[in-house]
């Protein structure tokens, strides 16, 4: 219900897409499986499961715009990673908006934005802003440790 509230997908793709969403061994040991139902808000799961159902919900939609606000926020550093591999791989097709203050996972995408104050800064690609040691981003990266 939480996946697929009008019913549209078969098992089959919802369990795909808590693979895909890192869910699946979480919901299979629950039991109830797919029929396990989310507390108000998702009162009964953490703030990073709310996150990946969210992603679960994306990657059955096969969204073409998706626009992520601090996604991966509330979960740890590997789960990032792995939850970054999975939008690159099922969401290669499709603009992907993000908001992210983990720079490192935005380092491979088409173009950064960089705002301060609600103003556009610097608007380029992560190796050319990357590149101008008097960028702002350059200096961010430098900060989190990603360059020298």
């Amino acid at each position: 219900m939480n996946l697929d509230p009008f019913d549209s997908h078969n098992d089959e793709q919802i369990w795909d897409a808590l693979e895909h969403a890192y869910l699946k061994d979480f919901v299979s040991g629950l039991s109830m499986g797919l029929a396990y139902q989310c507390g108000e808000g998702g009162s009964n799961l953490s703030v990073g499961q709310r996150q990946l159902v969210c992603l679960a919900r994306t990657l059955l939609r096969k969204t073409k715009i998706l626009v992520l606000d601090e996604a991966t926020a509330a979960v740890d550093f590997e789960t990032d990673e792995l939850i970054q591999k999975t939008i690159r791989t099922e969401f290669k097709d499709s603009t992907v908006l993000t908001i992210a203050h983990r720079l490192n996972t935005i380092l491979d995408y088409d173009r950064i934005m960089v705002l301060d104050k609600g103003k556009i800064k610097e608007f380029e690609s992560p190796q050319a802003l990357l590149a101008d040691k008097s960028s702002i981003f350059h200096g961010m990266a430098k900060d989190a440790g990603l360059v020298n």
